[in-house]
């Protein structure tokens, strides 16, 4: 999962402190800086931020024009060509192909195609990492009885709101071989959670038919936007900007009682928070 943000610093906090993200890898490419956070369980998140955008404005215009948030989810594939032609025969049009790096093999699917969120396929034969930047923080958010620092926290999935179920379930568990895990619905919301052999799984979350509510003033006519992170935390009440019930569109009562951080509060990219065991 990539975030878009202006400065890598500005959600050092939120990821770092607060949640327990360690460095894993990261540097500066044409246009984009990409540093990627590890968290307890092995699941990363990408923070990308604008680097030399007079060279190649993308994400400098992405956050011109949509502001920080979701920016792209990545499908590490065994072989780039065999993705790529499974997904035009599933009627995908793969654009910005990119096999100039010798480690690294890309292709995109457009949001238009893909339920509004830009899919990276991606081939690489190593896992990159690299020293953390000088400045990145290494205390933890302390405890609030004072007995030291709370641990890293698990991020267990992206929560993706469609306009379309079937849809994105054609495209997520099946061209990208995602397995259901679970699924339900309760009064207008349909969910569909989908795992793959890694540690972050994806929930897909839809209006029931013909239905109209939160789902609908979510993606204001967009065919998806993600909503948020799910991560399972050490006294979530106690990371700055929490204290209100998750909203019904997460749908996470089966997991225990949650609460969130709005997108407002954390670059445009919300956070749904349950409490450890």
């Amino acid at each position: 999962m990539a975030h878009a943000v202006p400065r890598w610093e500005e959600a050092w906090g939120r990821y770092a402190t607060d949640l327990g993200g360690r460095w894993s890898s990261g540097g500066t490419n044409v246009g984009f800086a990409p540093g990627q956070l590890r968290f307890a369980n092995g699941a990363r998140i990408e923070l990308l931020a604008p680097f030399e955008p007079e060279r190649n404005d993308f994400l400098a215009r992405f956050l011109d024009r949509s502001g920080p948030g979701a920016h792209h989810l990545t499908f590490k594939v065994p072989d780039l060509d065999v993705a790529l032609a499974a997904a035009r025969h599933a009627g995908f049009t793969p654009v910005n192909e990119d096999r100039s790096d010798p480690i690294w093999f890309e292709a995109f699917l457009h949001p238009r195609e893909a339920t509004g969120i830009v899919v990276q396929l991606a081939q690489t034969p190593i896992e990159w990492v690299s020293d953390p930047p000088g400045n990145f923080p290494s205390a933890l958010r302390a405890r609030t009885d004072g007995t030291g620092p709370t641990g890293p926290a698990d991020l267990l999935r992206v929560c993706h709101v469609v306009d379309d179920l079937d849809r994105a379930q054609a495209l997520f568990g099946g061209l990208l071989d995602g397995a259901v895990v679970a699924e339900g619905g309760a009064g207008d919301v349909r969910w569909v959670d989908l795992a793959w052999p890694g540690p972050l799984g994806l929930r897909l979350v839809a209006a029931a038919d013909g239905a109209t509510g939160e789902v609908a003033a979510w993606l204001d006519g967009r065919p998806g936007r993600v909503r948020h992170l799910e991560l399972v935390v050490e006294e979530p009440l106690g990371v700055t900007g929490t204290g209100q019930p998750a909203s019904d569109l997460c749908f996470l009562g089966e997991d225990g009682p949650v609460v969130e951080i709005p997108p407002a509060d954390n670059l445009g990219l919300g956070l749904a928070l349950r409490a450890m065991d």
